[in-house]
């Protein structure tokens, strides 16, 4: 412990001099997103306010540049990437400001969903399993979501520190690539959906094209399950505080904890690995059970997922570092 205190404080040799691969990636995702806003900008309720919101994050990202060019360690390093991954919260809710402009492609989901499946699983899982304990154990790996991403980033941070900035980077442009997609495929998710065209209609096999509805309407059906359950209400609060119609296909919460779970095997630490997993499954059951995807968006995450993941692997080779 002694020298993992004294290595955080240790002044690097040789610091960086310029921007981290987490900053590019989050640079090269601000000016695509900028150019959408200007083109879109007589469509949009509050662009100047989307707009500032990027003014403010550059000036923050060059304030974290310039403490870490003045005490050069690991800490400043870490405070960087952790600055920018906490943004995520923030670019989440943008992506729907951008893609509630264009029309709604739920409606293609559902139709998918019913000839693939022959039934809407979204809307029938949670009635197979309605009990409180099937209900807590989702939940609780839903909520399990945004400790797994934590967990495996400081994990290398501890103990593979070499590839820290590497790990860092695949898990961020794996949520830029996603953030993407969410703007150009407005899917909105069954828990928007179902709520905006009826259960009835939806039990019924009718899906309706909704347009430019979710333009203006945010409201959502309540999670399904044990509604007295603490897993439960974390959910809930969660949707309550950042949910927005937007971000269903693919689904990045299958997709990010797929990315987390590979990069755990690549550092070798099959405990750790086992760990996770019961949350990871889960997890990736929860995302259909509690109504947040179609079963397609949990499929779509897994495959894009392992496609990014190995991509971003090959591009981020010459990120290891020597220890310092």
């Amino acid at each position: 412990m002694q020298k993992f205190i004294r290595n955080l404080f240790q002044l690097e040799k040789k610091p960086l001099k310029g921007l981290m691969s987490v900053e590019w990636i989050m640079l090269g995702y601000m000016l695509l997103t900028l150019l959408l806003i200007l083109f879109l900008y007589t469509k949009m309720d509050n662009p100047q306010a989307m707009i500032f919101g990027r003014l403010r994050i550059i000036a923050m990202t060059a304030a974290l540049w310039i403490v870490y060019r003045i005490v050069p360690c690991r800490l400043t390093r870490l405070v960087r990437i952790a600055a920018q991954m906490g943004l995520l919260a923030w670019w989440y809710p943008d992506t729907y400001e951008i893609n509630r402009v264009l029309p709604n492609l739920d409606h293609l989901f559902a139709e998918w969903e019913q000839s693939l499946f022959g039934c809407q699983p979204a809307l029938l899982f949670h009635q197979e399993l309605p009990d409180a304990l099937f209900s807590e154990l989702f939940d609780m790996g839903y909520a399990a979501y945004y400790p797994m991403i934590a967990l495996t980033v400081l994990y290398y941070f501890g103990w593979h520190y070499r590839e820290f900035e590497r790990a860092s980077f695949i898990v961020m442009a794996s949520f830029f690539i996603y953030y993407v997609i969410f703007i150009f495929v407005p899917v909105v998710g069954p828990t928007f959906y179902y709520h905006a065209v009826g259960l009835k209609q939806i039990a019924a096999g009718v899906f309706p094209n909704l347009h430019d509805y979710f333009n203006s309407h945010q409201a959502c059906l309540p999670s399904p399950g044990y509604s007295d359950g603490l897993f439960y209400h974390l959910v809930e609060d969660a949707k309550a505080a950042g949910e927005r119609p937007t971000a269903a296909f693919p689904s990045s919460h299958v997709g990010i904890s797929t990315v987390c779970m590979l990069l755990v095997r690549h550092a070798r630490n099959y405990k750790l690995l086992s760990v996770m997993t019961p949350f990871y499954l889960l997890l990736c059951c929860a995302t259909v059970y509690i109504q947040a995807h179609y079963l397609v968006d949990a499929l779509a995450g897994l495959v894009t997922a392992t496609a990014f993941y190995f991509a971003l692997l090959y591009a981020s080779r010459g990120m290891v570092r020597k220890e310092r």
